[in-house]
């Protein structure tokens, strides 16, 4: 024998419940179905109490809710019956709606609208629905009854959270059913007291109903059809990567339920537990489907742990002082006066002090559980050895289950590094004894956060993701987003590491997509000429901090400062930054060490690697070599590309002038060539290294040997700069010629030691590493106390979008490595 529930989206329309009927008399059921549990059409519930609500407040609008409600039933009775069968429908249904009318009437009247005529007036919904279902299948043939539970299912007088009564009610069903050979339609979620008053079995009690049902004739299973494939391993509405989980243990499913998992009543899991009755969730509108089979043990999984849940709602109250310590039934005494108020505690923990106990309530009892808690505690309150209860609202409870988290090291590690990582702050913690769950209570505000990095973390195969944010698409960005676009695939499939982009903007626009922009359109989409979003930094770093995502990471390729003043505040929203702006490094040092040591503290990545040297591995190399205990003593580096240029081809067959002109043609300088001629963008990167190295620089303390003539800088324009630097050529051609006549050549390098930092324009000579260099290679020479005969030698291109923005890619990539 079989019992099915069907939830309120399952009869809520006439296809739906056509569904209904045919699952109860497919192959697969056949005639072994006994009971069919019913609950009310789908917002039929909320909109009772939102009706007697109104009624007891003297408002008269609760006769349209009724109205509403009468004539959605009207229309569900037209949709399944022929013209003869909806009128009999019809007069069942008006006479219901004028009995609820006259109770509510009475409501109104009086203004007062106690426990138990809720629970009355709630009970409408699932008579009248099981009411229609019975007839329905009565139409089609089958001998089938209408059984309105209260005649069978006992309960105490606890109206709105009945308890039931196993041995009297398994009895009454049992003895009903020998009478009754017909399919029985049964109302869920009401019962009965020992009066006959009415009574409810809390929200979502249909379930239970079911169950109780199933227990009292011992069925094959319980079967709950429901809108949903089964039980998943996370609330799909918050993470979209959820999946149904094939078989769960009863004690899995209890953790899970009880922790929000919407799919299941907690309480329904206890009588079929008690019988060993499987419980199956299946869905109406998927009925091949398998659903999720709920019994004694768990089928093995690949998975650490089963599930995540979560309670978006929840408050903590927190007591605390040295009256605690040590007094023997301290708690039985506060938990007490909680349950003579009948306040449920959803979580518990405490110090091992036992300085401060913190246990979470429904929003709804925090008010009542701090006054049961002073009044309890009033003259340990008043003797200041316990503080007033602090209660803490706007809170969530994340719930980690598993069966296979016993005694298995790491779980805990890998749930809170998950967390830490994407900077959600634990208020609280618990876990039973039985390791079936580690709860952490969080601001509500993180929770589909917390549900994403954790589910990430555990089941998705050691896949990675980052969720990106890029600001500035110019030639480092754009190619960035190139670069992006041609080998994220490749990331995902063969490295497990998911690169999303988020949001982007240059300096116009701003596109935004919490499911990902494609990387090969962003560039259109941000210089097309269709109405877009105009960029404005403050509400790209709002808009990025409200998405909340999990994963997050910001990336700033503009070369100027605005963005990088805004970094501060991007840390301190636990969002990792990768940057190849010298802006924010090079700086003041009080901001330098601002973000560097706010990022350590923290561990959240502040990757910079390519503001020196594009993508070689310099900034990483100088950490590695502090890292293991080394020390340097001395860099000698060529830091700009343009210089390098320009110096390594200077052997006296062009003029100087003509050098940097060619240089300019081939893109190595800016627009204007003093921009880089001035050394600024190299006193910036020697500035960087230094301060790599420990020492406490400003910019100013750089000594910067000027290549220029003051001459050039004060011409008007490029080509007024242009005819000035012709009129050095003889100068830069003597200083040269002198090099060249001792067997050197000149170079321009930047020297950081002994806690300073210089740039000059020297001379090498034979077997100088400097002398190396092609085109507009950087090199960066570093002397340290293991490397003092001979030095390290790091050389390659110090410049050039694809290398730059390859260096920033591989940024990015460290980001979500450290997700591990």
């Amino acid at each position: 024998m079989l019992v099915l529930k069907f939830g309120g989206t399952s009869v809520g329309t006439a296809a739906a419940v056509e569904k209904l009927f045919s699952i109860v008399n497919d192959r697969e059921h056949g005639h072994k179905v006994r009971v069919v549990v019913v609950s009310a059409l789908s917002g039929m519930t909320d909109g009772l109490i939102a009706a007697a609500r109104q009624a007891a407040g003297g408002d008269g609008g609760y006769t349209r809710l009724v109205e509403g409600m009468r004539r959605r039933h009207r229309d569900l009775a037209a949709g399944l019956f022929d013209t003869e069968s909806q009128k009999s429908a019809g007069v069942m249904i008006d006479g219901g709606f004028s009995e609820l009318s006259r109770i509510l009437d009475g409501v109104m009247i009086l203004q007062e609208l106690s426990p138990r005529s809720l629970d009355y007036i709630m009970s409408f919904g699932e008579r009248l629905s099981a009411s229609l279902i019975a007839r329905f299948f009565s139409s089609r043939g089958v001998n089938a009854e209408y059984l309105d539970a209260r005649e069978v299912v006992k309960t105490d007088r606890s109206y709105g959270a009945a308890q039931v009564i196993p041995g009297e009610t398994y009895g009454n069903i049992r003895g009903y059913l020998e009478k009754r050979p017909a399919l029985q339609i049964a109302t869920g979620f009401i019962a009965s007291d020992d009066e006959g008053h009415t009574t409810t079995l809390g929200r979502g009690g249909s379930d239970f109903s079911a169950a109780v049902f199933g227990a009292a004739i011992d069925a094959g299973a319980v079967e709950i059809w429901t809108d949903v494939d089964g039980i998943l391993t996370a609330d799909p509405r918050m993470v979209k990567t959820a999946f149904k989980i094939d078989r769960i243990s009863y004690e899995e499913a209890l953790e899970l339920s009880h922790f929000g998992a919407k799919v299941l009543h907690p309480p329904t899991v206890r009588p079929a537990l008690e019988k060993g009755i499987p419980i199956v969730i299946r869905n109406t509108f998927n009925p091949a489907g398998s659903g999720t089979r709920i019994t004694g043990e768990a089928q093995d999984s690949p998975y650490p742990i089963r599930g995540i849940s979560s309670l978006g709602n929840v408050t903590l109250l927190r007591l605390q002082g040295t009256g605690m310590v040590g007094v023997a039934g301290f708690s039985s005494r506060l938990f007490g006066a909680l349950a003579r108020r009948r306040i449920s505690v959803i979580l518990i923990t405490q110090s091992s002090s036992e300085y401060s106990i913190c246990f979470a309530v429904d929003p709804a009892a925090a008010a009542a559980a701090a006054d049961a808690l002073k009044e309890e505690f009033e003259r340990e309150i008043a003797a200041a050895t316990i503080d007033e209860p602090v209660v803490e609202g706007d809170l969530a409870v994340i719930a980690v289950v598993g069966s296979k988290m016993k005694r298995r090291s790491g779980i805990s590690g890998k749930v809170f590094h998950a967390l830490g990582r994407n900077g959600i702050n634990i208020v609280a913690i618990a876990q039973g004894s039985s390791e079936l769950n580690i709860s952490a209570v969080i601001s509500r505000h993180d929770e589909a956060k917390a549900l994403n990095a954790i589910h990430e973390a555990f089941f998705l195969s050691g896949v990675r993701s980052v969720n990106l944010f890029l600001v500035g698409t110019g030639l480092i960005g754009g190619t960035l987003v190139d670069q992006i676009a041609g080998h994220r695939e490749i990331l995902a499939d063969k490295h497990k590491i998911r690169i999303n982009l988020v949001g982007a903007a240059n300096s116009r626009r701003m596109i935004f997509n919490p499911d990902g922009l494609d990387p090969k359109t962003v560039k259109d989409l941000l210089s097309a000429d269709t109405p877009a979003v105009p960029f404005d930094l403050d509400a790209f770093i709002t808009r990025m901090k409200t998405f909340n995502l999990p994963n997050m990471a910001f990336c700033d390729c503009t070369p100027g400062s605005d963005v990088a003043s805004r970094y501060d505040e991007i840390l301190q929203a636990a969002i990792p930054i990768v940057t190849p702006n010298k802006k924010a490094n090079s700086g003041s040092l009080e901001y330098y060490r601002t973000l560097t040591e706010y990022a350590k503290d923290r561990g959240i990545p502040y990757l910079y690697e390519t503001t020196v040297c594009a993508g070689l591995p310099v900034i990483s190399t100088l950490r590695d070599l502090a890292f293991s205990g080394d020390r340097v003593r001395r860099i000698e580096a060529v830091l700009s590309g343009t210089l390098s240029y320009i110096f390594n081809n200077f052997d006296g067959s062009k003029p100087f002038s003509e050098l940097v002109r060619e240089a300019k043609a081939k893109g190595y300088t800016e627009p204007d060539p003093r921009d880089d001629l001035n050394a600024m963008d190299a006193a910036r990167k020697a500035l960087i290294l230094a301060r790599e190295c420990g020492m406490s620089l400003e910019f100013d303390s750089v000594n910067i040997e000027p290549i220029l003539p003051a001459a050039c800088f004060e011409a008007g324009g490029v080509e007024a700069f242009f005819a000035e630097l012709r009129n050095a050529d003889p100068v830069f051609e003597k200083r040269r010629a002198d090099a060249a006549a001792r067997g050197q050549a000149l170079r321009y390098v930047a020297i950081i030691e002994e806690g300073s930092a210089r740039i000059s324009l020297r001379e090498e000579g034979e077997g100088s590493p400097f002398l190396s260099l092609v085109d507009s290679d950087n090199i960066v020479v570093i002397t340290s106390d293991r490397y003092s005969t001979l030095p390290m030698v790091i050389k390659g291109p110090g410049a050039g979008a694809q290398v730059t923005a390859g260096g920033v890619f591989a940024d990015i990539v460290r980001i979500a490595r450290t997700l591990v």
